[in-house]
């Protein structure tokens, strides 16, 4: 296990999604779009020479995302961590999952690899190294949760339950269900998110372990792991995504958030959040 830091003492555990990239086929204009949309501070971290770029977006000087060459279409990808990538990664091809891009180092930061789970969403596994994963979450600005969006959530979340033992619970209207790992929400209080409990008073039951949700897919979309940042002001953010070359694909007011589905100007879709307190709780 990677040594931690006072900003972020633990590694995220093990099943956990723990980092989000937008691979962009112009990294100039998702850097100009995302740091003027979500307040991002971002610096390339390769060779000026390299072949490709990895930029790294910090949110009031702690790391929440990175920025990178896509490899042909442009798409947000999730990292979920992992102890072992060679292992994790057999055991996923061995449950039904492509491999795309075999384990590999990325420096002293980590070791990663590429899959394509057996309905065609694309994840990736991080095993960390001194790059922990993100260092902020659920704040304006930060990543809130990535979701798998896909044909047939119960189905599909097999491949997944298998691979990373998570605990699944249909959360009926709101979504399909809610995956869980055990834990997570002491790693988020002990690390990145130490207002979890208080924030989460009213919360359903096991809610702070939560990593996410499986949804199905109602629009016309691919699977994917589906990515959500939270923003202050939905409305605004909107208005800002329209001004900054993007789309808003629609809209949603929920009973814990009010989202807007918005396309990037290079073609990457996500939802931006606003968190909202149901009216019994308000």
């Amino acid at each position: 296990m990677a040594e931690g830091t006072p900003e972020n003492p633990h590694t995220y555990p093990q099943g956990v999604p723990c980092w989000i990239e937008n691979q962009a086929t112009d990294v100039d204009a998702a850097v100009a779009f995302y740091g003027e949309l979500l307040g991002w501070d971002c610096a390339d971290r390769l060779p000026a020479d390299a072949p490709e770029r990895f930029v790294l977006a910090t949110l009031r000087g702690k790391d929440v995302a990175s920025i990178a060459t896509a490899d042909g279409v442009a798409r947000w990808a999730t990292y979920i961590a992992v102890d072992d990538v060679d292992a994790m990664t057999a055991t996923a091809e061995a449950a039904g999952a492509t491999v795309s891009d075999p384990p590999q180092d990325a420096g002293p930061a980590g070791r990663w690899s590429g899959l394509v789970d057996p309905r065609g969403a694309t994840f990736r596994l991080w095993q960390a190294g001194r790059r922990l994963g993100s260092q902020v979450n659920n704040a304006a600005g930060a990543w809130n949760f990535s979701d798998l969006v896909t044909v047939d959530p119960a189905s599909d979340l097999g491949f997944y339950r298998r691979v990373f033992g998570w605990e699944v619970e249909d959360m009926g209207s709101d979504a399909e269900a809610m995956i869980r790992v055990p834990g997570y929400g002491d790693h988020l209080e002990a690390s990145v998110d130490p207002g979890i409990r208080t924030r989460q008073a009213g919360a359903p039951a096991g809610f702070a372990d939560a990593i996410g949700a499986a949804r199905t897919v109602d629009d016309g979309r691919s699977p994917e792991w589906h990515v959500t940042i939270t923003v202050e002001d939905r409305d605004a953010a909107a208005d800002a995504v329209r001004r900054l070359g993007g789309e808003v694909l629609g809209t949603r007011e929920g009973t814990w958030s009010w989202t807007a589905l918005v396309r990037d100007p290079g073609g990457a879709t996500l939802t931006l959040s606003q968190p909202q307190l149901p009216e019994s709780m308000r």
